[in-house]
C-alpha cells in the first residue's frame, strides 16, 4: 500500500528531474550533433528546431541573445553541431537542449583554414586600408558577378532601377558554389575589368547559406584577382553576419547584395535634392554678394572723389602747369648763364684766333704753295716763292735776304734753365 504523502506532483516530479539534469556537469556545455528539422525563427528573433538522426529526435532553442551571433542561416536538412545546455521545458515536461552556439558541421576544419588563409593574405598587405579604393561618386556601368538565376541579382537589380532609373547594368554570370565556382569568379573579374566593358565599379554578390556553400569566396585566387581588378570591387556575399575572403580583399564590403547596391548607387531624388539644396545655397551667396556690393558702392558713392571725379585730375593738372612753369623759367636761368659763359668762351678765342693777332698788324708767312707755317729763316732761302697772310688778304712775294741774327724780345731772353 503507498502512502498518499509519499506521492510527487506532476510539477514536483517535472521540477525534481530539472534539477537533477541542470545539475549533472556532463550534460552542460555538451556538444550535439545532428540533423536540423522543424526548424522556426520567430519573431521575437528566438529559433526554434529539432535536432535529429536515424534513432531520436532533440528539441533545441536558441535564444535570441545567443542567435544574434550566428554566422549562417541553417535550414532543413542541414548537418549542425550544437552547444548548449540540457533542461526541461516544465510546462511540456519535456527535456530539450538550451543552444548557446551552432556551427555547420565540419566547420572547424574549414574555419581552421579560413583563419590560415586571412594570416597569410593580411601579412601580405592585401587586405591594407590604403589599398582600398573609393567607389565613384556617380557610376554609370555597374558589373554585377553573380549567379544569373539566384535571388541575390533580382534584389541588386530591383534595388539599382529603384535608385537610379538611368543606370546600366551589366550582368557578368560566374558560378557562386562548387568547386568550379573559383576559377568561373576569377575569370569573372578579370572579364569586368577589361577595357571593352567599360565599368566604373563591380559588385560580387551571392545569397545567404552555409561555410560550405560559401566556401568559393573563402578562395586565394578569388582574393587576388579582386585586388587585381582595375576597378573598384564590392562584395555582398551571404548575410550581415557572413564573413568571407573575399570580404576582406574588396574595396567595399556590404552585407547584402541590396545593402551593396545601396551603398554603390546614389539615389536619383538625393541627387536632385542635394542640386536643388546647392541652386539654393548659390542664390542666397549670390543675393548676399549683391547686397554687400550695393553697400559697398553706396559707401564709395558718399566720398568726395566720387562726388566729383574730375576734382583729381584737376588738381593734378594744376600741379603740372606749375611744375611746366618752373622748368620753363629754370631752363630761361639756364640759358641765360649759358649764354653768358658761351659769350666768355668766344672771348677767349677771339683772343686766341691767329685773325685777331692779324689785325692787330701781325702776318703770317708760309711756302706759296700753301704748304707749312714759317717759323724759322731755315724753312726757306733766297729766291724762294712766299704767301704772307694779312689782316686783309694775302701777298705773294719771293725772299731777298736772309737774316738769321734777328731775335724777338722774347726770344732774346736768356732762358731760365
Amino acid at each position: 500500500m503507498v502512502l498518499e504523502r509519499a506521492a510527487l506532483t506532476v510539477s514536483q516530479l517535472t521540477r525534481l528531474v530539472k534539477d537533477r539534469l541542470e545539475a549533472e556537469p556532463a550534460l552542460q556545455a555538451v556538444w550535439v550533433a545532428g540533423e536540423v528539422s522543424n526548424y522556426k525563427r520567430h519573431t521575437s528573433g528566438h529559433i526554434y528546431f529539432t535536432l535529429k538522426d536515424a534513432g531520436a529526435t532533440l528539441r533545441c532553442v536558441f535564444f535570441r541573445t545567443y542567435a544574434a551571433g550566428l554566422s549562417f542561416e541553417p535550414g532543413a536538412g542541414q548537418q549542425v553541431l550544437c552547444r548548449g545546455d540540457i533542461g526541461v521545458f516544465e510546462r511540456d515536461g519535456q527535456y530539450q537542449l538550451y543552444v548557446r552556439s551552432m556551427q555547420p558541421a565540419g566547420q572547424g576544419d574549414l574555419h581552421a583554414a579560413f583563419l590560415r588563409l586571412k594570416a597569410k593574405l593580411q601579412a601580405e598587405g592585401l587586405f591594407e586600408p590604403a589599398a582600398k579604393r573609393p567607389l565613384p561618386k556617380l557610376p554609370r556601368r555597374i558589373g554585377l558577378l553573380t549567379s544569373p538565376t539566384g535571388a541575390a541579382l533580382r534584389d541588386m537589380v530591383r534595388v539599382g532601377q529603384r535608385r537610379y532609373s538611368n543606370l546600366h547594368l551589366v550582368v557578368i554570370p560566374v558560378l557562386v558554389q562548387g568547386p568550379e565556382a573559383p576559377a568561373s569568379i576569377v575569370r569573372g573579374l578579370r572579364q569586368a575589368g577589361g577595357p571593352e566593358v567599360g565599368l566604373d565599379l563591380c559588385v560580387l554578390a551571392r545569397g545567404g547559406g552555409s561555410l560550405e556553400e560559401l566556401w568559393a569566396f573563402n578562395d586565394e585566387g578569388v582574393a587576388r584577382a579582386i585586388r587585381e581588378c582595375p576597378v573598384p570591387v564590392v562584395s555582398a556575399v551571404g548575410h550581415e553576419t557572413d564573413f568571407t575572403i573575399a570580404d576582406f580583399a574588396a574595396d567595399l564590403r556590404a552585407p547584402t547584395p541590396s545593402a551593396a547596391m545601396e551603398m554603390a548607387v546614389p539615389e536619383r531624388a538625393a541627387l536632385d535634392r542635394g542640386l536643388a539644396s546647392l541652386a539654393e545655397r548659390s542664390q542666397r551667396a549670390m543675393r548676399a554678394r549683391i547686397r554687400r556690393e550695393r553697400q559697398r558702392l553706396a559707401s564709395l558713392a558718399g566720398r568726395r572723389v566720387l562726388a566729383r571725379p574730375s576734382a583729381p585730375l584737376e588738381m593734378a593738372r594744376e600741379r603740372l602747369d606749375r611744375a611746366g612753369e618752373r622748368l620753363l623759367a629754370a631752363l630761361r636761368q639756364r640759358g641765360a648763364r649759358d649764354r653768358v659763359s658761351v659769350g666768355a668762351l668766344a672771348d677767349r678765342l677771339q683772343a686766341l684766333s691767329p685773325f685777331a693777332v692779324l689785325a692787330r698788324g701781325y702776318a703770317i708767312a708760309r711756302a706759296a704753295d700753301g704748304g707749312a707755317v714759317l717759323h724759322d729763316v731755315q724753312q726757306t732761302a733766297p729766291g724762294a716763292a712766299i704767301e704772307v697772310l694779312l689782316h686783309r688778304g694775302r701777298l705773294l712775294a719771293r725772299v731777298e735776304r736772309i737774316d738769321a741774327t734777328w731775335r724777338t724780345a722774347s726770344a732774346s731772353r736768356p732762358d731760365p734753365s
